[in-house]
């Protein structure tokens, strides 16, 4: 999508062109750690640019950058073994993750081209957050520099973004053209080269607030510890529009080179779902779609209330000069209700919902009304986490609107929907048939209990795949699950002897770590990063396809694009003998400084949840093949995430950060779902009875399977932290099917707590149960 433009693009030929920034040669695919993909290959802008027939005339430019990189890669080496030393960890560990800032580097901007362009890339990735600093969320004094040069001094410039996130672009707003590009895959670069020709017309919009970083509002982020989520149910747009903040760039925005009007029809209402329709008129020379915006503003009673909340988009088809077309746009008004506290219910208060219609959360106009004569409980619960000690933010909201001649609905009977925390206990014969070892076994994934199990690499069937389970019981077939959430992570050449699939040549990741491993463990990284085959053995290939990253495809609002992304998914599990894909990763962007943001898909609970939804419905409508939600929930932030303990409140919890997996399982029923490393209120998330039991399966009625994200009991790598690690015994006691990737110690401590009497036998059949239910739906 464009940030900004003018009429200087698209092009209409090729020509000679200027083209500064790191992005250009090194463009950003996507981030890293187990977002990462293995493509056979990726596209640079600089490549594609060549490939369209363009002469870049800044090679030299681009050359001295590298040179500048180089440097800057040893200076970034002994910045992060400091840092790692005065947090007792591991310098590799550190490095996952970590955020290079780029070079200062003053290279010569002139050239005799009449189009130029500047490629802001920005990378990021699992294991560490992004700061507000220079050549992270802020620019550098250099770029900045060089951007506001580049647009007087050409006739033609455009900024492009290649990031995975905001960046504060408030310094060079005097630009004309923005447009983030995003990471797309392996593709990234040929799309550029699309768009600069006008042979693709972006239609993107933003599904996280850009803004200046002090404008954003989250107080208490990074800390090593403990996180209160002062900001309680304003995040992002949320915050925004109630204190009437104007952002740089608003939640829902983005151009393209076509430009829409947009009408409103009318209003219609069935039980308690409402049906808005309204037309969107395309009044430009270039074919393109738009995305219309459904948002409500809840009465101010008991609970306080942002000033609207999204609750329905659409996208048109691609429209031509002057085509209409007539949009519905539907929800559901109780799934919006507002979570009580104090009664442990949904609830609908009394009042006037206000409809409002647009196509960004800034720009949108009343055109309806719905009326509650009275309090209504839509779904009485039971109160699932303990008090919390936060002190959360109120804001006063003012609607100030007219709304005289709008409209009106009045909805004068809602039904309350009671939930029953009974489940019928189902323990199959065969596993009551299995010794307590054989239990243990299934509860666990297939032991790896190395470093590189724990990143990842625990799959013997399958090379590079990040776990499966059980190989120890006898006729019982295995389970392979691969990380995501931009395709399949795997190894792209593999060999097979006795033991298994083993990964050969290079493995990036390790590649990333070779320089900061300890001397006892460098040999072994190594061979790690530069596998070899043995003699004899025959090398075999298993690429996969680099998709956009989430965020890239969240901001296409196109559900049945994401849906055919997932679909892409699943065939490739079906051609690499993978069953259940690690993704999708649905937590939402509370900051911006998140470091997996870009895996993550918006600030917004629906539209996380819509877009899970398609693309689990892509993925599971191959046969066998399945998904796993992640990270459930409240993992916000990379900083100390096994051991962070995030203090929320139940309704905030409820409304906020558990939305989006409700949409999903209840929409597209997932094969499985991966709890987070975090603490939520003094307990481990995977260790909580309550969030798997009482929430995921009794109130949203969940047949799937729980896991554990990949850890090893107790296990923490940061030693100074005040909390300790999970516990497996506890983990399988509050319903946890799998603890991933599996070890000696979580075994060992499984049978430990049986003997002890501290878990019992019954509740390790049920676990078992589900987990031998999925294998049979799976293997058949």
């Amino acid at each position: 999508m464009f940030l900004k433009r003018n009429a200087d693009f698209p092009l209409k030929e090729v020509v000679k062109i200027a083209a500064f920034g790191s992005g250009v040669r090194h463009t950003i695919k996507g981030g890293t750690g187990s977002g990462d993909v293995n493509s056979r290959f990726v596209v640079t802008i600089e490549q594609a640019l060549r490939e369209a027939g363009f002469e870049i005339v800044t090679e030299s430019w681009l050359d001295g950058y590298d040179e500048a990189k180089k440097q800057r890669r040893k200076e970034f080496i002994r910045e992060l073994k400091e840092r790692a030393k005065k947090k007792r960890t591991l310098a590799m560990l550190e490095a996952l993750g970590a955020v290079m800032t780029p070079p200062s580097y003053q290279g010569n901007l002139e050239s005799d081209a009449g189009v130029a362009i500047y490629v802001l890339a920005r990378d990021s990735g699992e294991g560490n957050d992004r700061e507000p600093v220079s050549g992270d969320i802020l620019l550098t004094e250099q770029e900045i520099s060089d951007i506001l040069y580049l647009n007087k001094r050409y006739d033609k410039f455009m900024l492009v973004l290649n990031v995975g996130g905001p960046v504060d672009l408030s310094p060079v707003l005097e630009v004309d053209n923005i447009l983030l590009l995003s990471q797309l895959g392996a593709n990234t670069g040929r799309v550029f080269a699309e768009i600069l020709l006008g042979i693709q017309n972006p239609s993107g919009k933003l599904t996280t607030t850009w803004s200046k970083w002090e404008d954003y509002c989250v107080p208490s982020f990074g800390d090593k510890d403990d996180t209160y989520y002062e900001e309680s149910i304003y995040v992002g747009y949320r915050y925004f529009d109630s204190v009437k903040k104007k952002a740089l760039f608003p939640f829902g925005y983005g151009l393209s080179y076509s430009d829409f009007e947009h009408e409103f029809v009318g209003i219609s209402v069935e039980g308690n779902v409402i049906t808005l329709k309204a037309n969107v008129k395309n009044r430009s020379d270039f074919e393109g779609k738009d995305v219309l915006q459904l948002y409500l503003s809840k009465p101010q009673g008991k609970l306080n209330q942002p000033y609207q909340d999204l609750v329905a988009f659409r996208k048109s088809r691609k429209l031509k000069k002057g085509e209409t077309e007539l949009l519905a746009l539907t929800f559901d008004l109780t799934q919006f209700a507002s979570f009580d506290e104090d009664s442990s219910s949904y609830v609908l208060e009394k009042g006037d919902y206000i409809l409002r219609l647009g196509n960004s959360s800034v720009d949108t106009k009343a055109v309806g009304i719905v009326t509650l004569p009275e309090d209504f409980v839509v779904r009485k619960v039971k109160r699932a986490f303990t008090e919390c000690d936060v002190k959360e933010m109120k804001i006063e909201v003012d609607y100030q609107d007219d709304l005289s001649g709008l409209e009106k609905i009045i909805i004068d009977e809602i039904k309350t929907e009671t939930v029953s925390y009974e489940l019928v206990a189902e323990r199959d014969g065969f596993v009551s048939s299995l010794s307590d070892e054989e239990l243990a076994y299934l509860a666990n994934g297939s032991f790896g209990g190395s470093v590189f199990s724990v990143i990842g690499q625990a799959s013997k069937t399958v090379a590079g795949a990040a776990g499966e389970t059980t190989r120890k019981i006898k006729g019982l077939d295995t389970l392979v699950m691969a990380d995501g959430p931009a395709g399949l992570r795997l190894s792209p050449q593999y060999y097979v002897d006795k033991k298994g699939a083993h990964p050969v040549g290079i493995n990036n990741i390790m590649v990333s770590l070779v320089d900061f491993a300890p001397k006892l463990l460098k040999p072994i990284i190594k061979k790690q990063a530069y596998n070899k085959a043995p003699k004899g053995h025959e090398i075999k290939e298993q690429y996969t396809t680099a998709l956009p990253i989430g965020t890239a495809l969240a901001q296409s609002f196109n559900l049945e694009y994401v849906e055919a992304c997932g679909s892409v998914v699943g065939r490739e599990m079906g051609m690499f003998n993978v069953d259940l894909w690690l993704a999708p990763a649905l937590n939402i962007h509370r900051s911006i400084r998140c470091g997996r943001n870009f895996e993550y898909f918006s600030e917004d609970p629906l539209v996380s949840g819509l877009i899970a939804s398609a693309i689990t419905k892509g993925v599971q409508k191959n046969k066998n093949k399945g998904v796993t939600l992640k990270h459930f929930c409240c993992n916000n932030q990379e900083t100390n995430r096994y051991n962070n303990n995030a203090h929320v409140s139940e309704r905030v919890i409820r409304e906020i950060y558990l939305r989006g997996f409700e949409i999903a399982v209840k929409q597209a029923n997932p094969m499985a779902v991966m709890t987070s490393y975090n603490l939520l209120n003094g307990e481990h998330t995977s260790e909580s009875f309550a969030l798997i039991h009482d929430i995921l399966r009794c109130e949203w009625g969940f047949k799937g399977i729980v896991m554990t994200d990949w850890i090893v009991m107790g296990g923490t790598f940061d030693k100074t932290s005040i909390h300790r690690g999970p516990i497996t015994s506890l983990i399988v006691k509050a319903g946890g099917d799998l603890v991933m990737p599996g070890s000696k110690r979580d075994f060992k401590e499984i049978l430990r707590a049986l003997k002890q009497g501290e878990l019992s036998r019954k509740v390790l059949e049920e676990n078992a149960t589900r987990v031998l239910r999925l294998i049979r739906r799976i293997k058949g």
